[in-house]
């Protein structure tokens, strides 16, 4: 159709906000401007006249008024709060609380309340996010140092207020983080400021700190590393040899990566526990990531009360770090107690890891040898500028001192004294260096001439020419040294990674230690927990009443039912259950179980074998038609059925052995084949008390009715 807009992704969304941002035009004005200027709100007719239809079926400009300004908003979530920036890691509030501390750095600690004040000039969503997000990230370690209560990510204490706390960069942020020369700034939300797109970071932040956020649409969540072993993995992809990374937690612990997938998986962190040597007390050292000692201590209390672990008490003692102390009952194993912490607490959480990073201005998964390949490709790319700056600022220091060498020693500056005007001495001083021009590095400039005018008398007096020399020689050698750098990129990388770690390696020991988790089966701990019994003569069935026993199971098993017209039920073991008087059979439930079945019905009796298969939860169903009677059910697969039928003048045999080693398995709802027409007195799997061998018929052999 003739002017009809194209649809918008929301990547184009993504790419195209900031050029609206800047331009001031918002979604309504636009709207406006489409309808010829009216002043009517978009998309709504005015009265009397206009198509309600449009409005409806969503073919109006309110749609694409909506439309648009919601895709806006989702590009500018995803974009610009939750989801951090592949090149220097963080988000952008993070970028602007450390640009302000880099901004107001000058060695010591600041109020967070003053650093709080300052970045709100650069980001528009105010004092509580600010605050929050910095106290978040000084509690990381690595680029900020605290003094004061910056709460405790131990037992989930909050910090004190931001008037009360100080913070500043540490040395591994002011030197790693910074280079105002290599950063691109634009401007502020409300333009009266300058601010940078990314910081030039020399190390993998991202990779570093770990990172969560939930956009529309889109989460992330990137797990910490441990920061030596980082450096050394950009170094082994500097030098193309293999590496493996894994996250490392400031909680420390124990840590199961088997499933981790190269940031694309999870890991299993457990607490570490030890037992003391009374052998009835555990204690707890470390606790796992995301988790705090309160948190692990209500979930030990609510598996307490569900009868998931026995303890007799416990104790919190927790101070810089945990120490959670669990008094178990006399008798109890400590090995069970610890592998029960372990299924039903959060002793042992399992991480779930998703990387998606803003990458070119657009959201995508990647995962940690990405990451580490495109850092060390941009630490490369950062130094090469570096580099460049280096040897630029060399040669105008090696071109200026040469300058001044000149006009000193050459006695070029007595040209000024019959000089009559500025223009004629800046003429006088240029034909005085013209001889000189193989000499200089570039050629002369009107500031190289304004500079040269600007000696002091005194300078020129005092020059010393041999100190000049040498600090010729040295700027000559460490020229020389920044182009064989240049051209050596990759080696000198990896040399001032290395000159990083020397540094900074011992301030970031592993914490999280690496190891393999045994499988735990919680229905084996948990195998013996409930025993079901049966009142026959109220009809109820469960755990909580009394009664005889019939099964001893665990809460994750599941039971069969059957009752003795033929139905059929599998049930969780319920606490109480009415199920009547009929029940004949309750175990625990096993599908590939084959059992054995005779029912009568329609005069006869029916034998049958078969496996109980899929039958769905708390849904009735059947084994034996409507009407039927069970007169025999067993599991244990007999060889043989023992038949003693009623006494009757027409039956000449009392008793028979049905052979059903070999009858073949049936469907769950089959009838099954004919086992005899006489009326039956005892069926069973073995012989009665009172069995006669003297009354006992040949074989019986199944009818064919």
């Amino acid at each position: 159709m003739t002017g009809e807009p194209k649809p918008l992704s929301l990547f184009d969304v993504i790419e195209s906000a900031p050029a609206a941002e800047k331009t001031g035009e918002t979604s309504e004005k636009k709207a406006a401007n489409e309808n010829g200027g009216n002043n009517e709100i978009a998309g709504v007719p005015p009265s009397g006249g206009g198509d309600p239809a449009s409005v409806t079926t969503g073919d109006g400009p309110l749609k694409r008024l909506m439309d648009e300004n919601f895709l806006q908003y989702a590009a500018y979530v995803i974009r610009d709060r939750a989801i951090p920036d592949i090149d220097d890691g963080l988000k952008p509030v993070q970028r602007r609380i450390l640009f302000s501390l880099h901004e107001n750095d000058d060695g010591k600690f600041i109020k967070v309340a003053n650093i709080v004040g300052y970045c709100m000039q650069f980001h528009p969503h105010g004092d509580a996010s600010i605050g929050e997000a910095l106290v978040s990230l000084a509690n990381r370690s690595g680029f900020i140092d605290r003094q004061g209560n910056f709460g405790n990510m131990i037992t989930g204490d909050p910090a004190a207020a931001p008037r009360y706390i100080e913070c500043r960069l540490t040395a591994l942020g002011r030197a790693e983080l910074f280079n105002d020369e290599l950063t691109e700034f634009i401007p502020s939300y409300d333009g009266r400021k300058k601010e940078p797109v990314t910081l030039p970071a020399k190390v993998p932040v991202l990779l570093m700190l770990g990172a969560e956020g939930i956009a529309v649409g889109i989460s992330t969540r990137i797990l910490p590393h441990n920061f030596t072993e980082l450096i050394e993995a950009e170094i082994a992809i500097l030098q193309k040899k293999l590496f493996q990374i894994l996250p490392d937690f400031p909680q420390g612990g124990l840590m199961d990566a088997r499933a981790y997938a190269n940031g694309r998986g999870s890991v299993q962190v457990r607490a570490l526990i030890e037992r003391k040597k009374d052998g009835r007390t555990l204690a707890i050292r470390e606790i796992p990531f995301g988790t705090t000692t309160d948190a692990l201590i209500a979930s030990i209390e609510d598996a307490v009360r569900r009868g998931k672990v026995k303890i007799k008490s416990i104790q919190d003692y927790t101070a810089e770090k945990p120490g959670i102390e669990i008094l178990l009952p006399p008798g109890e194993d400590p090995a069970r107690a610890e592998e029960a912490l372990y299924a039903f607490t959060q002793c042992q959480v399992q991480i779930s890891s998703r990387i998606i990073v803003i990458r070119d201005n657009k959201p995508v998964e990647m995962d940690v040898a990405a990451i580490l390949k495109h850092n060390a490709s941009r630490l490369v790319t950062l130094l090469r500028r570096e580099l460049q700056n280096r040897r630029r600022k060399l040669i105008e220091d090696m071109h200026h001192k040469t300058l001044v060498r000149i006009f000193i020693e050459e006695r070029v500056y007595k040209k000024l004294e019959t000089c009559a005007s500025p223009d004629e001495a800046r003429g006088a001083i240029v034909d005085g260096l013209e001889p000189f021009r193989n000499e200089l590095r570039r050629d002369i400039t009107r500031d190289d001439v304004e500079n040269l005018m600007g000696i002091p008398i005194r300078r020129i007096s005092l020059f010393d020419v041999e100190k000049n020399r040498g600090e010729l020689e040295q700027l000559t050698a460490a020229l020389g040294e920044t182009e064989r750098d240049l051209s050596e990129l990759v080696p000198y990388a990896i040399r001032y990674l290395r000159g990083v770690l020397r540094k900074y390696s011992e301030d970031y020991p592993r914490r999280t230690r690496i190891s393999v988790f045994g499988e735990i089966s919680e229905r084996e701990l948990t195998a013996a927990e409930l025993t079901i019994c049966y009142d026959r003569e109220k009809g109820y069935l469960g755990h909580k009443i009394a009664g005889d026993a019939l099964a001893i199971c665990s809460p994750l098993d599941r039971l069969l039912l059957i009752w003795k017209d033929g139905r059929c039920k599998i049930i969780a073991p319920p606490e109480k259950l009415f199920v009547d008087a009929n029940l004949i059979h309750c175990a625990i439930l096993d599908r590939e179980q084959t059992v054995s079945l005779v029912y009568e019905s329609d005069f006869f009796a029916y034998y049958k074998k078969f496996k109980i298969g899929n039958i769905a939860v708390n849904r009735e169903s059947r084994i034996a038609p409507k009407g039927a009677n069970i007169r025999f059910l067993s599991s244990d697969d007999p060889q043989e059925l023992y038949v003693r039928y009623r006494a009757d003048e027409h039956v000449k045999i009392r008793q028979q052995r049905f052979s059903v080693a070999k009858q073949p398995l049936c469907a769950r709802d089959a009838r099954g084949i004919v086992l005899t027409a006489n009326r039956v007195e005892y069926i069973g799997g073995e012989q009665a008390e009172d069995w006669d061998d003297a009354l006992t018929g040949p074989p019986g052999k199944f009818l064919n009715v």
